[in-house]
């Protein structure tokens, strides 16, 4: 059996305790090293393989310090502290500089922990938005390697056709999912929380530089609801809240075709003029 492209771009081999080594993967090419997204499931990837680890992710937080550049690198994943029911983590990834000395370019957090049966609501309904059937495919010019591991079909806040300064709104909504089809996990969710492009290109219509400074991605769902996903459709929404002095924010979330929300996730990310 052949091992999915997303399994191949997050695989880590251990290397000693809480240590492993990795490479990046050009299937998932960005402008500058990799898509952020599957950085992130890297980091995730530590903690979930980590023979320490209790119960399973209800939040990451990814900074990104510095571009990963493509090629190999080496992760750290700690757990500090160990809770009767929680468990905190601390990660890096590390790469050398031009001397050869292994310099910091991710550092991360997550909190797992070991759910448990309780009475649950979700306050952030799914919209009301046309199946996935009943929406085009986007047919994007793919300028970065990584938009082509995904199918999007796009319902509102598409990637602009015109470049003219003149947009109204951040919002974007989209059903999304792995191409070809995999069976959804927390690296494979926390991947697709980044898959929005920057939302300054909408709002002004101009694409101006940007990178993400830091994501946290909070995940409401446990094994048992992503099982029930499978490979199915993601209902992707995104919006800013402000712009301003050379930073915006995102916060968005991801629903499942029953309307299931899985994961919320809240971005700030620089902006050049």
């Amino acid at each position: 059996m052949n091992t999915h492209v997303f399994d191949q771009a997050i695989a880590l081999t251990p290397t000693g305790p809480h240590h492993y080594s990795g490479a990046t993967s050009p299937a998932y090419g960005n402008m500058v090293g990799p898509f952020g997204g599957v950085t992130a499931a890297v980091v995730m990837q530590s903690v979930m393989q980590h023979v320490q680890r209790l119960g399973e992710p209800i939040s990451l937080t990814v900074n990104y310090a510095a571009a990963l550049a493509d090629g190999p690198f080496n992760l750290t994943a700690r757990p500090v502290r160990t809770n009767r029911s929680t468990q905190h983590w601390v990660m890096d990834i590390t790469q050398p500089d031009a001397n050869g000395e292994p310099t910091t370019v991710i550092t991360a957090t997550a909190v797992t922990a070991a759910r448990r049966e309780t009475w649950g609501v979700d306050d952030e309904p799914m919209p009301a938005v046309p199946a996935p059937a009943d929406v085009p495919r986007a047919r994007l010019e793919a300028r970065v390697e990584w938009v082509s591991r995904y199918a999007m079909h796009p319902i509102t806040g598409a990637l602009p056709t015109v470049w003219d300064g003149q947009g109204d709104g951040s919002l974007m909504q989209m059903w999304v999912r792995d191409e070809p089809l995999r069976a959804l996990d927390f690296c494979s969710l926390t991947a697709l929380a980044d898959v929005f492009y920057p939302r300054v290109w909408l709002r002004r219509a101009r694409p101006v530089p940007t990178g993400t400074v830091s994501m946290t991605v909070y995940f409401h769902a446990g094994s048992r609801e992503l099982e029930a996903t499978g490979s199915g459709w993601l209902l992707a929404q995104a919006r800013a809240q402000a712009f301003r002095n050379g930073f915006f924010d995102q916060t968005a979330q991801l629903w499942n075709e029953a309307g299931v929300l899985l994961a919320t996730t809240h971005q700030i990310v620089y902006f050049k003029e």
